[in-house]
């Protein structure tokens, strides 16, 4: 059992060694991690404009289906 924990941990260490992080390693502070922020920050205003996006089409649908029901 212990054995193939250490395999595992071992195997997860080498794979992690190969991926490429979203920083740059050689700069210092805030700098390191611009391609990070930048990144956040497309996720995020994207998830904004896509909320609007939804909610504006549910307010039309809502209202176009109260129109029609009504009697």
């Amino acid at each position: 059992m212990i054995g193939k924990i250490r395999k595992f941990v071992t195997e997860v260490r080498v794979e992690l060694g190969k991926a490429q992080w979203p920083w740059d390693p050689n700069e210092k502070g805030f700098k390191r991690y611009k391609e990070l922020a930048d990144s956040t920050m497309v996720v995020l205003i994207a998830m904004v404009i896509l909320g609007a996006y939804i909610a504006l089409f549910d307010f039309f649908l809502i209202n176009i289906v109260g129109f029609l029901t009504r009697q």
